[in-house]
């Protein structure tokens, strides 16, 4: 099981990128809203509970000040994968960097800002998991196939 967190309910627009990829793939999840900073017993209670009932990593989706994924690394020892949110004014680059710039020893492993950062946090997660289990490894293999596949195909229109 994958924790998926975001701060806020506006979040779920992106962080649904991420749900989509883990369930393409058949890897089990759970999404939840818990603000690292209005509601931190609430996140702290959770990852207990999550890392009881089996959660093997955790993606954790945040914008502006952006603490979301490095609260969750500091109690845990499982992967934290942080998913910077756009945002109204910097675009996004202040969730970024608030994501990115963790200190030495409480590792997350930040990705793109917005769609792409959550979809490619879904990826990771499964080729986590894939080192571990056979039939998700083929699957996420056959799902790269496809992709290079659809792209060797691709016929541009002449001019």
């Amino acid at each position: 099981m994958i924790g998926i967190l975001m701060g806020s309910q506006s979040d779920w627009d992106v962080m649904q990128h991420a749900a989509s990829q883990l369930k393409a793939f058949g890897v089990p999840f759970e999404a939840r809203v818990i603000s690292a900073h209005r509601s931190p017993d609430l996140l702290v209670e959770y990852i207990r509970d999550a890392e009881s009932r089996g959660a093997k990593a955790f993606i954790a989706g945040a914008g502006a000040a952006a603490h979301l994924a490095g609260v969750v690394a500091s109690k845990t020892l499982l992967p934290v994968l942080g998913v910077p949110m756009p945002s109204k004014y910097l675009q996004g680059m202040d969730s970024l960097l608030s994501t990115v710039q963790m200190p030495k020893g409480i590792p997350v492993a930040t990705f793109a800002i917005g769609e792409a950062g959550a979809a490619n946090a879904g990826l990771f997660a499964v080729s986590m998991l894939a080192l571990q289990d056979q039939k998700l490894n083929e699957s996420l293999r056959a799902f790269r196939k496809n992709q290079a596949d659809a792209i060797a195909a691709t016929i541009l229109p002449s001019i």
